[in-house]
Formats: C-alpha cells, structure tokens, sequence
C-alpha cells in the first residue's frame, strides 16, 4: 500500500477542511488513468465559490495518518424536494471518479464509495464516469445504472502534427484552408496569439466571452460559458490553472480585433475540453476552424500526445477522432421510495432522449413524458 498505517475513512463537511488538501489532492488526480484537469483542486474549489449556495459539501476521503490516499469528491442539492449526491463540480466535472493514491486497493475504493449511502440522500446521480471507472468497480453490482451520455472523441498527437494533419485533412482540405486564409488576410492583418499566463489571460477571457455571446446571440446555448455566473466562474477557475501553468487561450485576431478563440487545458501531456467561439460577421472566413487547428498545432507543439475533446460528437470532432471513449451517467443507490421513482423517471427519460436522434416517433412521445429536471 502507499503507505503504513491503518486507514480512516471520513467525510468531508466545511470548505476550510477541503481547501487544506490542494496539494495532495492533486497527486490522486495525477494518478488517473485519464487525469481530470476538471478534478483539480483548484478547478473544483472555485467551482463550490460559484454554484455551492445551494448544495451541502460531502468529500468522502482516506487517510493513512496524514496522509491523503484516496477521495470521492461529492456534494448533495436538492431537486425538486429530493436530497441527490452528484459529483463536486456537477455535470462539468467531466472523467469524474473514485481518487485513489499508486498502491491502494480495491478495499479502500469500498471503502470510499460506500461512504455515498452513509449521508442523508434520496438517491446519486454521479455524471461524467469514464468507461471501467473505480467508482463503478468499487459498487456493488446493481447499485447504479451506468448509461452513456457523451461520445467523448480521441485525437492522437503522438505522431507529431505534421503527420496528423496531413492524415486528417485531405489536400483539398488543407488548400481550402490556405485560401480562407488568405481572404481573411485580404481584410487587414492577421495574428494568432496565445495566453496563458494570469496576466494575458484575463483580457483575453473577457474577449472571448464577448465573442461567445456573439456567436450565440439568439440561440439555444447550454454551456452557460458567457452567461454571467459561468462566465466568473471559468475566469477565476483559469487564472487559478494558470499559475500552474494549465490553461491555453488560443485567439484569432484581425488587425488587433479578436475574430474567434478556443480555450483548452494542458495537463500531463493531453489537451482537455475545447471551448470555441467566434465573431459571426466573419462567419464566411471560417475562422473557427482555423483557430482550432492553430490550436491543435499549438498543443501539439507543446508536447500534448492525445486531445480530449470531450462532449458530445460534432462534424469538426469527428474529421479528427482517432476513437471515442464515452463518459457515463450513473443514477441509483436509491434509499427511498420517492428515491426509486426519481431514478426510474431519471434513467427512462435519459433512453428516451437517446431514442431521440433516430426516430421522429419517439420524439413526439418524449415531449410528452414527465421530467425530473437538474435544478
């Protein structure tokens, strides 16, 4: 085991205890088999700052005298009158699962996961799972229904980005590039830059929230990325990672003028979860696809080995999706009867929405099916 000592279990109530682990927090996330920048302490510590009002803290931890040898960060809300234990970090708290330090055993992953039925909750509703998570393994059989929610594409960068954009795009592709290009060089000077330092990082948020909301003025938009508590929150969560050097805000410019950006997470040599915008007056430059491959190279260039793309698929994913690694949801662990019921509403609405891509008919039927909402 990762250390001597007997192991002690205990649950994690006030923000105060929670704020002391940063540092050994982030070895159990370094000892993933695909490390969560979303699980870093820093990431989830400003997410509570931002959307906690509302929920009561509950991190499950193992310690061997002091120190800290596995985790499961989780935090209980209510929905509509029901008591639910999700993840920390909710559903953004993406490859969320079951923490635990080089050398500890499934006994301690036990141990921790059934620390979940032990604070007062109806049922658990954990989004985010990566397929064979330790969450999942830890669990008695049954206790949830895992389903899978996002396709979660894979880009490999081992080659290098020469190979891998000359194996992705064809030659046509590539010289359709060259020439939005240079239509866009027509206009005035262009310049990609990219920040990644608090300072740099700061302005450069504020510009790309502004684009964002460009982008989606008048549409349905569920990330909440230029809305303003999420806006606050993936600000003060990034010129956090900054200081570690994390965060990467790739930014198209037009003679000094922001046209598109991708934010990304550099972490243990694998880009995270692209965020993408642009300014629609130059829609017909496709400057978005431009900023992702600078992007891509830019990462590449860095050292990245793998891009998560994360979410669901979509046309730019797939061009370059070497293979998919879906992210789950597990609904269970019901310890009532109102319990029950959410959870079985919960996971027939979920199949029914997946019925949803295919068939006109079930459509029509699912619009008018009950739903439990998140809150």
């Amino acid at each position: 085991m990762s250390a001597n000592g007997e192991l002690r279990v205990e649950t994690i109530s006030r923000l105060k205890d929670f704020a002391r682990l940063s540092g050994s927090w982030d070895e159990l996330v370094r000892s993933m088999r695909r490390p969560s920048p979303f699980l870093l302490h820093d990431w989830l510590l400003e997410w509570w700052l931002h959307y906690g009002g509302n929920r009561a803290l509950a991190v499950h931890v193992a310690k061997r005298g002091d120190e800290l040898v596995g985790a499961l960060p989780m935090c209980r809300v209510r929905r509509l009158g029901l008591r639910v234990t999700e993840f920390l970090g909710g559903t953004g708290a993406t490859l969320a699962d079951l923490l635990l330090a080089p050398g500890e055993d499934v006994a301690t992953a036990s141990e921790l996961a059934a620390r979940i039925t032990t604070v007062s909750v109806d049922y658990a509703d954990v989004f985010g799972m990566p397929r064979g998570s330790r969450l999942e393994a830890a669990l008695p059989p049954g206790s949830l229904v895992f389903m899978e929610r996002q396709e979660a594409p894979i880009l490999d960068l081992a080659a290098g980005w020469e190979a891998v954009y000359t194996d992705k795009l064809s030659s046509k592709a590539r010289s359709e590039r060259r020439r939005y290009r240079r239509r866009l060089e027509d206009l005035g000077a262009v310049e990609v830059t990219v920040a990644r330092t608090p300072e740099e990082l700061g302005p450069a948020l504020d510009e790309a929230v502004g684009l964002h909301a460009l982008r989606w003025k008048g549409r349905r938009e569920t990330s909440g990325f230029s809305k303003p508590i999420g806006s606050a929150f993936r600000k003060a969560a990034l010129l956090r990672l900054a200081r570690r050097d994390i965060p990467r805000l790739v930014t198209l410019r037009l003679d000094g003028r922001a046209v598109a950006f991708v934010i990304y997470l550099l972490y243990e040599r694998a880009s995270y979860g692209m965020t993408m915008g642009f300014d629609p007056e130059f829609a017909a430059y496709r400057p978005g696809r431009e900023t992702l491959l600078c992007a891509l190279e830019t990462a590449a260039g860095e050292g990245a080995e793998r891009v998560e793309f994360l979410g669901a698929d979509a046309p730019y994913k797939r061009t370059f999706a070497d293979r998919y690694e879906p992210v789950h949801e597990g609904i269970g662990l019901a310890s009532t009867l109102r319990g029950r019921a959410a959870v079985e509403a919960l996971t027939r609405g979920i199949r029914l929405r997946r019925l949803l891509k295919r068939s006109p008919t079930a459509r029509r039927i699912y619009y008018r099916v009950p739903r439990l909402g998140r809150g």
